[in-house]
């Protein structure tokens, strides 16, 4: 088996590097001399200092409010497992996390930190035990613009290990349930299924390369293997905790929470409010008590980290000053025709969230978020704001009456079991057939695919609608033949929306129809900026 890794961030300042595993035996990976355009890595194995790991000793029947945050993690041991709920900032266990932090790295190292994002740009979460060195592997789906992160793993102080985030949230829930592994569409004909995405690196030195996935078919179609995930300790935050240790969690803050809880062998909760036993309703119970072994009092504060305000100015009067804006603008205005009334429909962070800006009153269309909102509403005012209630961009947003919130593995099931009508994503590169890059450009961009490989994991019955200017910053085609950069998903997309044109995708057989042009766009611009040949409607349309 062999295939071709053209590899990610700046590795070593390297204009194009490729790393090629060729499979020969049950030995290892060998690596092959390519042309000198190309770079090849060295596999080592990498020294830690010891730590044995393993979870503190769980004794039934002591009491679980603790004193004193600094006692309940005393007996954390290095080379553990740490499960950390949250998404972004919210959700997260500052206060625990400080009082790791505080323990410092000659006492507590060499931990594996499971997250959705590993610490911010801004500080907050995970970021004090990364930044500390504390954590010598990390777990997740995003990694943002967190610069001292992806320095950390350039340099080989970190190893990461991607997981898309419906996965990540899967794999939680099956290590809480006692189920071992799983199959699942996402990530199939990714660098996810080939394991092309290393782990760890020094130097330019592959130290740790990615595991390629186990498949199988079923139904005539590809699924790739996900073992559970368990871990030593969870850390999370609830709003109210009662003494027996039942929680209740206040909106989106429940996105990874119980996941992360029943996962672990021990789980410490911070509590923004501790409360006798009873005065917790059952109805009001999000997560049983017997989940919960240790709980102290939250003193940090909650961090906004996206603090988004709603606007009273005309997005069009606003656009008639700003090009790149009125370019959104247009995309945005005729994606909305893409939400039918009843429909329900995701939508990703940056442009498709305009999208429901343009829809009437009376639209009835429910928008879902990936973390965990069903009926997401606009942005607040000052007097709405709420640092609970996040959007899947780590934006502040409201609810609209009937809205209902949920964990993460809620969420995804829905997405992946084709529950939500329309999902729709921006992209780097789309292809004629229907292939979809929107995560990563090898040398430049490396943020993680977060949860955009499960949002176009069932395309038969979620039509994936992408959002797009038409050419990049630098004028090159956005829609092309063939796909150069590392895939989200291969034959996904149903329909293209760009400044200049809609396009409809052929996914089976591979190929473009347009079908619409924006005003005052003509043909021959079209041809000249895709990078893709494509077919014209009989009745060529004109954006509205």
């Amino acid at each position: 088996m062999e295939f071709a890794c053209s590899f990610v961030p700046k590795l070593a300042g390297a204009p194009a590097v490729q790393i090629r595993f060729t499979q020969t035996s049950r030995a290892g990976w060998r690596l092959n001399q390519h042309t000198s355009q190309t770079r090849s890595f060295r596999i080592s194995t990498a020294f830690f200092r010891e730590a044995p790991g393993g979870a503190p000793t769980k004794v039934r029947g002591q009491r679980k409010v603790f004193d004193s945050v600094d006692e309940a993690v005393a007996d954390i041991k290095s080379g553990s497992t740490i499960l950390s709920a949250g998404f972004g900032l919210c959700g997260t266990a500052e206060t625990i996390i400080g009082a790791l932090a505080k323990r410092g790295p000659e006492s507590l190292h060499s931990l594996t930190a499971v997250s959705n994002n590993a610490g911010t740009a801004i500080g907050g979460g995970l970021s004090p035990l990364i930044t500390g060195g504390q954590v010598s592997k990390a777990i997740c789906s995003f990694l943002g613009n967190n610069k001292a992160l992806e320095k950390k793993y350039l340099n080989g102080e970190i190893a990461i290990e991607l997981t898309p985030q419906g996965t990540l949230a899967e794999k939680l829930r099956c290590g809480g349930a006692g189920i071992p592994a799983f199959f699942t569409p996402t990530g199939v004909n990714t660098f996810i299924q080939s394991g092309q995405i290393p782990q760890r690196l020094k130097g330019g030195e592959v130290i740790e390369p990615g595991v390629a996935r186990e498949t199988r078919i079923f139904d005539g179609r590809i699924y790739n293997m996900e073992t559970a995930i368990h871990g030593d300790v969870a850390i999370l935050r609830a709003h109210k905790v009662d003494e027996a240790g039942n929680c209740q969690f206040r909106y989106t803050t429940q996105s990874f929470g119980p996941l992360m809880a029943k996962a672990a062998k021990i789980s410490i909760v911070e509590a923004e409010h501790i409360v006798p036993v009873g005065e917790l309703n059952s109805h009001e119970i999000d997560l049983p008590g017997v989940f919960i072994d240790r709980i102290v009092q939250a003193t940090a504060e909650k961090i906004i980290e996206v603090k988004t305000l709603r606007s009273n100015e005309d997005p069009e009067e606003q656009g008639k000053n700003n090009p790149a804006l009125a370019r959104r603008n247009r995309i945005a205005k005729r994606a909305a025709k893409e939400l039918k009334p009843g429909f329900y429909a995701n939508l990703g962070v940056g442009m498709p969230t305009l999208a429901p800006s343009y829809l009437p009153p009376d639209a009835n269309v429910w928008i879902q978020s990936e973390n965990g909102i069903l009926g997401m509403g606009p942005y607040p005012t000052e007097e709405e704001l709420d640092a609970d209630i996040i959007n899947a961009g780590k934006e502040t947003v409201t609810l609209v009456p009937g809205a209902s919130v949920f964990d993460s593995s809620e969420s995804f099931g829905m997405i992946r079991g084709g529950h939500i009508d329309v999902s729709m994503l921006g992209a780097l590169q789309v292809g004629a057939n229907g292939d979809l890059a929107n995560y990563m450009i090898p040398g430049k961009v490396f943020k993680g695919m977060g949860g955009a490989m499960d949002l176009v994991s069932n395309p038969d019955e979620t039509k994936i609608v992408v959002l797009t200017d038409h050419v990049d910053k630098s004028g090159k085609p956005k829609i092309v033949q063939h796909c150069t950069l590392p895939l989200t998903g291969a034959r996904v997309v149903s329909t293209i929306i760009t400044d200049l044109a809609v396009f409809d995708v052929d996914r089976k057989k591979g190929g473009l129809t347009l079908i619409e042009l924006a005003p005052g766009v003509e043909l021959d611009e079209v041809k000249q900026k895709t990078g893709a040949t494509f077919e014209v409607a009989e009745n060529l349309g004109r954006m509205e």
